[in-house]
């Protein structure tokens, strides 16, 4: 039931950028990740699988709006969304927000068919001011209840409007598996200031092999790297289990600008488990990742066929 893991810009809830009534154009556009920690299981024979819903506030009405709903995430506790939500962001202006958290039980739209675990509010310039803009709160709503802790993180966005296109394979991976071989999928994040790291993407799971190859995939680069090609990106190589509790495989670091290289020997990565590494005297890696192609495209918006002489 696990969602899409990276739709196009135009897929994320974006609010329109200018306002013919007040004349208002926004400062700045923001992303906000969500994580949460500790949620409440509401499954009998497996963990929650937790969904994230955004609501805003209207200025005059005070009206609560649906914005935007992150993908389900299967069987976990702690979940790291990768769906983000994209707000403009007015300097001057009190923009309330409501975070409500939810187990999926179904495939039903209908909220009242699933689990509500808690939720949270909060402004959108608390977030942007928090230390690193990384604001941590209790989670409620349940009288009685520990709901656990959302985490929300804020990153003001730069005007790349590129997508990257890229396809990746894996050569004798570690078999993870008793009675198998591994169900490998890779985890992409993002390095931040602060040495964090912030989820962008995760690719389909290939069951029972050692030797994947992933379907190619599209990410805005902003999501990637918001225009800073050395910006570092940590990628994860995981196991794939269905109660939740993925085996880690190892990992390789890298960055927009070694991937713009394309296929070739600079695109070929170790992938190292730093516990084994340490371990292990005759450790090498736990197989390898290679790029197998990239390609890079400017993403048009109205404006730029209107300009062309579309319109």
């Amino acid at each position: 039931m696990e969602g899409d893991v990276m739709d196009k810009l135009d897929d994320m809830a974006s609010v329109s950028e200018f306002d013919p009534v007040t004349g208002d154009i926004p400062a700045t556009k923001v992303e906000i990740t969500v994580s949460c920690r500790n949620l409440l299981d509401r499954d009998t024979f497996s963990k929650s699988d937790p969904l994230c819903i955004l609501y805003t506030q209207g200025a005059e009405s005070k009206q609560w709006r649906e914005f935007g709903r992150t993908e389900v995430i299967d069987n976990t506790l702690n979940p790291d969304f990768v769906r983000k939500y994209i707000l403009d962001y007015f300097f001057e202006e009190k923009q309330n927000l409501r975070f409500d958290i939810y187990d999926i039980d179904s495939k039903s739209p209908d909220l009242a068919k699933h689990d509500f675990l808690g939720q949270s509010f909060c402004t959108l310039g608390e977030i942007v001011g928090s230390p690193g803009s990384h604001l941590e709160k209790p989670l409620g709503g349940i009288p009685g209840k520990n709901c656990g802790t959302i985490i929300l993180t804020a990153e003001e966005l730069g005007n790349c409007r590129d997508c990257a296109t890229m396809q990746f394979c894996a050569h004798k991976l570690d078999k993870k598996d008793f009675f198998g071989r591994s169900d490998p999928f890779m985890v992409f994040y993002r390095s931040n200031e602060d040495g964090t790291f912030t989820i962008c993407h995760k690719t389909e799971v290939v069951k029972n092999t050692l030797n994947p190859v992933w379907q190619p995939f599209t990410i805005p680069v902003r999501a990637l790297c918001n225009g800073d090609y050395d910006r570092s990106i940590k990628v994860e190589v995981y196991d794939w289990d269905r109660d939740g509790s993925h085996d880690f495989i190892g990992e390789f670091t890298t960055s927009f600008r070694e991937l713009s290289r394309g296929q070739s020997q600079f695109n070929v990565y170790e992938v190292v488990n730093p516990k084994k590494k340490l371990k292990k005297r005759r450790y090498i890696n736990s197989g390898t990742v290679t790029l197998l192609s990239f390609l890079v495209e400017a993403e048009h918006t109205f404006l730029d066929y209107i300009k062309a002489g579309y319109g």
